[in-house]
């Protein structure tokens, strides 16, 4: 193996999430022959780090390195953790991956190969939304898993790959550092998407890898199942606006086409509007949905949760157009208890109390 393939994973921390310890072994697992694991956390009784610990423990023969970084200067403390540890890492190809991520043991082996192509300088790699046991995570992990991989695909196929999603980048140091370094999207909510424009319009190869990551959506553990099932509803909500908001301001015009992604809820519109004529139309859109789904969840992502919960689709296409359409309003999103600003270029800032 040559030293410049050799890898630096970097894993930003930040609290004690479900699942946690097995997301992380499967980093330290990776069969390869030289990488190192860089973690980072903002203070050092994060509760994340006790799990990272015990991993060392069990796996002293990975390197691995433990950063604390302090309050962000900027708004988004993810890149404040990343840019340190892109600065600590040892070696040049970094693979920035969030906690949540579970990946097998042939994902270095695998983007590594990638990246070879002279064409591509940053990879993105597309991922399987996997539930907890709440309902509105499955509601979430269908909807990511049956719309958002083929939004994916169809920008790919209409313009090209100008943009990366934030579970799981590859690219090489230096790309950073001629983009201005990783501070530079500091003041970005969707960072990752931002990334991914700017190395695009750079000239960057930016390309979707072949490898696809499993995405564990998060879920609270308060006790009672009553505040359970709210608290979960709660920041379901919450976490589908920020998400609409934050692609409003990052991608305008993408925003306003996904009004074509939503074929069900416009024709159930038409169906009580115009009820005469409709109905087949209604059915023949139903149909073609299921397709779609399958398509993506099922052919390419081979989605188990979908295939068992293939009725909700409906349910969740009307979450999504509903969630889509609110989303053209406001410009406050709430993210890990704060509240912020988001400001129309994409950036934000966050509201004192």
């Amino acid at each position: 193996m040559r030293r410049e393939d050799a890898v630096s994973i970097l894993k930003p921390l930040s609290g004690l999430e479900k699942d946690l310890e097995t997301n992380l072994r499967s980093f330290f697992q990776q069969d390869y022959r030289e990488f190192e694991i860089v973690f980072a956390a903002r203070h050092s009784d994060d509760p994340a780090l006790g799990v990272v610990h015990r991993l060392r423990k069990e796996f002293p023969s990975v390197q691995c390195r433990v950063l604390t970084t302090g309050n962000p200067p900027y708004p988004n403390a993810k890149v404040y953790s990343l840019d340190k540890m892109i600065k600590a890492s040892r070696y040049d190809l970094l693979v920035m991956s969030d906690s949540d991520i579970r990946v097998g043991q042939n994902l270095l082996k695998t983007v590594v190969a990638e990246l070879q192509d002279e064409k591509v300088d940053l990879l993105t790699c597309p991922y399987r939304a996997v539930p907890s046991h709440s309902f509105w995570s499955r509601l979430e992990a269908i909807g990511l898993n049956t719309e958002f991989l083929a939004g994916l695909l169809v920008a790919r196929l209409v313009e090209g790959v100008r943009f990366a999603v934030g579970p799981t980048i590859v690219l090489r140091k230096k790309l950073i550092e001629d983009l201005g370094g990783f501070s530079r999207f500091g003041s970005y909510l969707a960072e990752d998407f931002v990334l991914g424009q700017v190395a695009s319009e750079r000239g960057y190869g930016v390309e979707l890898s072949h490898y696809r990551v499993d995405h564990y959506i998060a879920s609270r553990t308060t006790n009672g199942s009553v505040a359970r099932c709210c608290g979960e509803w709660v920041d379901n909500m919450k976490h589908r606006l920020r998400w609409a908001r934050s692609t409003r301001c990052s991608r305008r015009w993408g925003y306003l086409g996904q009004a074509f992604t939503y074929p069900l809820p416009w024709v159930l519109v038409a169906v009580v509007m115009l009820p005469w004529g409709t109905m087949e139309l209604l059915g023949f859109t139903a149909l073609l949905r299921a397709v779609a789904a399958w398509a993506v969840a099922g052919a390419v992502l081979h989605d188990s949760v979908s295939r068992w919960n293939f009725w909700l689709v409906p349910l969740q296409d009307m979450m999504g157009w509903i969630f889509w359409f609110f989303g053209f309003f406001g410009n406050r999103i709430e993210w890990r208890d704060r509240t912020y600003r988001l400001l129309a270029d994409g950036r934000f800032e966050l509201i004192e109390k």
